[in-house]
């Protein structure tokens, strides 16, 4: 195997709609994720034939096929030449691999799609393992984006802008008036590497969005929905670690008593599975909370029992502002209100 070359293979994709650098962090990210599950990915070959897991790195590099397309790549009847430069190194054989790392990945932008070439150090695997590396990435890198895309608004995301919005209005804000969304936001999936979906213990933040009344009643409802989003998009590793370096320089306690009276908190999740607990004597019928934790502005979101994505709101207000919630046409209109929940 050391004088044989390594594998080379890639695949073809038409442009994304996100923007190639994106795309590039990505799969740097995900990749870096990928490769604690096949460490020798990472390491060099030694001069006694063996892979020392040294974490030295894998390689992952940018490259732009100047007027080159997707039809450019399939339609000859013989591979272009050009598709030789979507993989590097060049000709490297697997002896090699004890100064060159043992993969490298090369992103080639054309002018309709996108190229992910990997060469792949042979001794490390085989075909099968290679393609098993190539997938797990994927996945990786697939689920990465469902977690953290910015470029979609997702429901609940618009749902918590028109609470905000609504609110805002019952309580008569004036205009010039500071108003705040806060969310609560899980950070296991968003932390690198990773906290385990498992991991058994508080990973959350109260993220705020700040604007003003007549900002966020003054616009439409999707602006406030994108607000909220670029806010969500930005709650990233680094501003996590950020947060907490700062807290940690000026500890504080946080008061219920001191929660700004023209804000809301969003709290809880329609992710939870909370119909999922069965103690063997069918579903339960509702999910209700208790008065911890309860303030003017405070909003909990339960996933519906019938399923499909529906959310059930439990939202404290003082009297005067519910009844005014109540009334208002935009909220009204979007929701339903059934004593079964």
């Amino acid at each position: 195997m050391l004088s044989a070359h390594y594998i080379q293979k890639g695949l073809l994709f038409h442009r994304p709609t996100l923007p190639v650098p994106a795309i590039a962090d990505a799969l740097q990210t995900s990749l870096s994720v990928a490769l604690r599950h096949f460490p020798p990915l990472a390491g060099r070959l030694v001069t006694e034939i063996y892979i020392d897991c040294n974490d030295t790195g894998a390689e992952f590099t940018r490259a732009v096929a100047d007027g080159a397309s997707v039809a450019d790549v399939l339609t000859p009847r013989d591979v272009p030449d050009f598709v030789k430069s979507f993989f590097t190194p060049d000709a490297a054989v697997n002896h090699d691999g004890h100064t060159l790392p043992l993969l490298s990945v090369q992103l080639t932008e054309l002018v309709d799609g996108v190229f992910v070439g990997c060469s792949f150090n042979h001794v490390v695997g085989d075909g099968t393992s290679f393609w098993h590396f190539f997938n797990a990435w994927a996945e990786i890198a697939k689920r990465e984006n469902s977690a953290t895309s910015a470029a979609t608004i997702s429901s609940f995301q618009s749902l918590c802008a028109l609470v905000w919005r609504c609110i805002a209005r019952a309580r008569g804000q004036p205009c010039e008036q500071k108003s705040g969304c806060r969310l609560a936001i899980e950070n296991r999936s968003r932390l690198r590497p990773r906290l385990s979906a498992d991991y058994f213990g508080n990973a959350i933040n109260a993220a705020p969005t700040m604007s003003t009344a007549g900002e966020v009643l003054g616009n439409d409802l999707g602006w406030a929905a994108r607000t909220l989003n670029r806010m969500v998009a930005a709650h990233d590793d680094g501003a996590i670690r950020e947060g907490l370096k700062r807290w940690l320089e000026a500890p504080m306690t946080y008061w219920l008593s001191g929660f700004d009276v023209y804000s809301i908190m969003v709290g809880s999740s329609p992710r939870f599975d909370m119909y999922g607990c069965e103690f063997g004597w069918g579903r339960a019928v509702a999910a209700r909370s208790g008065r911890a934790s309860k303030f003017d502005g405070k909003v909990s979101a339960y996933p519906g029992r019938e399923g499909g994505g529906s959310v059930v709101l439990e939202i404290c207000l003082k009297p005067e502002y519910m009844a005014a919630f109540e009334a208002d046409p935009e909220f009204m209109s979007a929701v339903s209100v059934s004593g079964d929940v």
